[in-house]
């Protein structure tokens, strides 16, 4: 006898079908640490760029963006692509990327070299966050799904810190000009890790399911899951995949509040990491890469807090109360810049714990809320418009250093975590516990009065 459609596996069973969810969210997560080493060894390398290719202000702006903003055309079209030839194709062609531009920042030579292949990859990022926070969603049981998707973060800083403190151990060591290329390049090894590790994982069965592949989805569901697939939308009311349903009268709240709430996260937080050392530095701190070091491992340190909490404090007090502590920090950095250096520690370490934790619900929130036929077009979309805001945060800080002075971008920084708050408020969901189906599926609107 078959088991029947949503049906759980037992004893044994159950142990197998653990397994092979932990390996799904190991693989996609592998991704993000891919994510995390393309973006977070900017900072290190940059300033050597600058100075080995006679870089301005403006070019060294552009560069230092230039991965959120091809972030922003990969998510648009890559998550797009990701819901009409699948999960598991795009899965492997966004890490080939990875591994071709790591290696291609060897040997450039010019400033608009380095900007065209830090786009591409930037690009392949945005392809990566759709695909792994969708693949990770449709495998999971809704017991683990919180804390598995979470965990795609986790991994993403686990890159994001040890690229910056690889950056900052190899500059230190060598005074060598050109070693920012061998710095970026380093990227190669993890993407050559996970594409190894990738081959052979299947295909989503909610995927196969919503193309009307149902014997595939049922063959690979009762293999790997131990249950035959649940249909994603039992009311048998079917989503075009387009961008255009994005913004339908059932998605557009979701689609909003997805993208608005991302933005207001990492819009500060890429704008002061990108350039930790000159915003450090412009609030006292010493020019010895310790204090960017430091701020890295509070935001490692808030994201693991964040995955093992997201279950008990469920998805949206999590997202609301954090947004009200970095303002008051960031607040407090914008009052008082030039305060004792403990004073501001303390401010950038509680702005850094409690980013990290909520952060989490980059890779929840969006996979979650949309139904698989546009399941990764919502996470690119999402994803494409939180960069719109980094990429200018991140072009915009070495002007408003020299222009305004740091307060004023610290208090930048505060508008937008205020505004993210108001937003989750508004319109954050608790989404905890619910099967992916019924988070997921279309609901009609309330007439407009």
């Amino acid at each position: 006898m078959q088991p029947a459609p949503g049906s759980r596996p037992a004893g044994s069973d159950l142990r197998r079908v653990r397994r092979f969810e932990t390996r799904i969210a190991v693989c996609a997560g592998g991704g993000e640490v891919c994510d995390g080493w393309v973006l977070g060894v900017v900072g290190a390398a940059l300033p050597l760029a600058r100075a080995d290719l006679g870089l301005s202000a403006l070019w060294a702006g552009l560069i230092g963006a230039a991965s959120l903003i091809g972030l922003f055309f990969g998510g648009l079209v890559f998550g797009w692509l990701t819901d009409r030839i699948g999960r598991q194709k795009m899965y492997l062609i966004d890490l080939l990327v990875f591994l071709i531009g790591s290696l291609l920042q060897l040997v450039v030579q010019e400033a608009w070299q380095l900007l065209a292949v830090r786009l591409v990859m930037g690009a392949a990022v945005g392809a990566d966050y759709a695909i792994a926070g969708a693949l990770v969603a449709e495998f999971a049981t809704p017991k683990r799904r919180g804390r598995l998707l979470a965990s795609l973060i986790v991994f993403w800083y686990v890159g994001y810190t040890l690229a910056a403190a690889f950056g900052i151990a190899l500059t230190s060591w060598s005074g060598d000009a050109s070693l920012w290329r061998w710095v970026l390049a380093s990227s190669a090894i993890p993407s050559l890790v996970v594409l190894l590790a990738r081959l052979g994982t299947p295909e989503s069965p909610s995927w196969l399911l919503s193309k009307g592949r149902i014997r595939e989805a049922e063959a690979i569901s009762e293999r790997w899951l131990g249950r035959r697939p649940q249909d994603t939308e039992p009311s048998g009311e079917r989503v075009t995949t387009s961008h255009v349903a994005l913004f339908s009268r059932r998605y557009l709240r979701r689609t909003l509040f997805a993208s608005f709430f991302w933005l207001c996260q990492v819009t500060p937080f890429f704008a002061l990491s990108t350039f930790a050392p000159q915003v450090l530095g412009s609030l006292g701190a010493p020019h010895d890469g310790i204090g960017e070091l430091l701020l890295n491992v509070f935001l490692l340190v808030g994201c693991l807090t964040g995955m093992t909490v997201i279950n008990r404090v469920g998805r949206r007090k999590l997202l609301i109360w954090p947004f009200l502590i970095t303002a008051a920090a960031l607040l407090a950095l914008g009052l008082w810049p030039h305060g004792p250096q403990w004073a501001i520690t303390v401010c950038f370490g509680v702005f850094a714990l409690f980013h990290a934790g909520s952060s989490v619900l980059q890779a929840v929130y969006p996979s979650e809320v949309f139904p698989t036929e546009i399941r990764a077009t919502g996470i690119g979309f999402a994803a494409a418009v939180s960069r719109i805001g980094a990429a200018m945060g991140t072009f915009l800080v070495p002007i408003g250093l020299a222009a305004w002075g740091v307060g004023a971008v610290m208090l930048l920084g505060c508008t937008l975590s205020l505004a993210g708050a108001l937003v989750s408020v508004a319109w954050a969901p608790e989404t905890g516990g619910l099967e992916l189906a019924e988070v997921s599926r279309p609901r009609t609107p309330s007439p407009v009065a």
